[in-house]
């Protein structure tokens, strides 16, 4: 089929790839000319596993041509299906801003104006349940003088891609989703998925888009409060003497718990659960519902980058007279998990702010991720290496859990005081060294 994807961020390059190597024909719809000259290169706009790969493949000089993209909407009128990934963040209070989706159906709806045949619109983006129906469509059918069921679709396609590892999740689902309130939608979303579902076996989830949207919610929810609540039962065994991941493992075996999501630490970041828990909560609120678990899992999540902040106090406290004022801090990790360049809501964050109120210099280091790293952090200074980070540091705490970090023995041996507070259990415990683990 010919598709076109409205928006290139995490998401929307992503998806556009994968359908791509699906044997889609696909154009990425872009307002960012540096985002559509990278793609049309050949080249990924982001850092994300498998992304460059798929890219180089399918757009470029030496693509196979199913991938292409432009900031003209105009491209659009030549496809059957598009799929609305735009981004969908807070406002102060929590609740979702539907701005830039609205813009950009305000945008798309111009352009099906233009065009004789039938046209399925995806909702895509994070939205709240009732968005699609109750504000998207409504602008679709304004801008184009159309009306929704007659001259156009509308669904809901909810994702769950997780960052670092975007690309095998979209081909390897453990559901695909489709939320569509007329047939002939959900006819072109069943055309649209066929190839993914034949070829990873996936189920299928068919129901309205209310309800699609509300699933992506409840299964962000619930993971959150998961890793909270682990993380919660965590700073009790610290408290009690008991090693947090030896009981995580004893409970993981019960198949109604799983061991996934159960490894206690710093606490989540990134660009969805923060976003997507805080808003499902202010959505509730408004009407009249206090939803107290997610409530509790947010309050978790905010204190646990504190908590590690503390224990290296403690630490200091017993080598130096000024604790950590005055003190050279490495941060290791800065990234909101492996495997992404991305600091949306990063741990890093919190903890770097918490170390420097307190009058620690901090040198910090990741992989990836230290380009981005000043839009969020001031003053800090950042290594070519995790060994420059730690030569001669008072000590070190350990934020996002890349793998080279466990593989550090004579770098921590060069830093001045050899404390370590790991905050995600990612290095061995080693002789010589003050070492602490966050929930251990």
């Amino acid at each position: 089929m010919d598709l076109s994807i409205v928006g290139s961020g995490y998401v929307g390059t992503t998806v556009a790839a994968c359908f791509a190597d699906l044997g889609h024909d696909v154009v990425n719809v872009d307002i960012d000319e540096s985002v559509v000259d990278a793609i049309n290169a050949g080249d990924a706009p982001i850092h994300e596993e498998g992304l460059s790969d798929l890219i180089a493949e399918h757009a470029g000089p030496n693509g196979t041509g199913r991938l292409r993209a432009t900031t003209d909407y105009a491209a659009v009128r030549d496809t059957d299906v598009t799929f609305l990934c735009l981004p969908t963040p807070q406002n102060d209070d929590g609740s979702i801003d539907l701005s830039i989706m609205e813009a950009g159906a305000s945008q798309l709806g111009e352009t099906l104006a233009d065009k004789p045949d039938w046209h399925t619109v995806v909702v895509k983006s994070t939205v709240v349940p009732g968005s699609t129906a109750d504000t998207i469509t409504p602008i679709l059918e304004s801008e184009s003088g159309k009306t929704a069921g007659e001259a156009f679709g509308v669904g809901m396609n909810p994702e769950f891609l997780r960052e670092g590892t975007a690309v095998h999740d979209f081909l390897n689902p453990d559901k695909v989703v489709l939320g569509a309130d007329d047939d002939r939608a959900l006819e072109d979303m069943r055309a649209v998925f066929a190839p993914l579902v034949e070829a990873a076996d996936a189920p299928v989830v068919e129901t309205d888009t209310r309800t699609a949207e509300m699933i992506k919610y409840a299964n962000n929810g619930f993971l959150a409060a998961k890793v909270s609540l682990i993380n919660d039962l965590g700073n009790i065994c610290k408290e009690l003497g008991v090693d947090a991941y030896e009981v995580a493992d004893a409970i993981g075996l019960d198949d109604r718990i799983s061991e996934r999501f159960l490894q206690s630490g710093v606490g989540w970041g990134g660009s969805c659960f923060p976003k997507d828990t805080r808003a499902i909560i202010a959505a509730a609120e408004e009407t009249g519902y206090e939803p107290a678990v997610l409530n509790a899992a947010v309050e978790v999540n905010d204190r646990q980058p504190a908590r590690l902040v503390e224990l290296l106090a403690d630490h200091l406290d017993d080598h130096r007279d000024r604790g950590i004022d005055g003190a050279e801090i490495a941060v290791l990790g800065l990234a909101f998990k492996p495997g992404t360049d991305d600091m949306r809501n990063s741990r890093a964050i919190p903890v770097i702010d918490d170390l420097q109120e307190r009058g620690a210099t901090v040198t910090a280091y990741d992989p990836v991720a230290a380009d981005n790293a000043p839009d969020y952090v001031d003053d800090v200074t950042y290594a070519e290496s995790a060994a420059a980070a730690l030569d001669g540091a008072d000590a070190a705490v350990v934020v996002t859990d890349w793998d080279e970090f466990d593989a550090l023995d004579e770098e921590f041996d060069a830093m001045a005081t050899p404390i370590v507070v790991d905050g995600r259990r990612i290095i061995e415990r080693r002789e010589g060294i003050t070492y602490e683990g966050l929930t251990w």
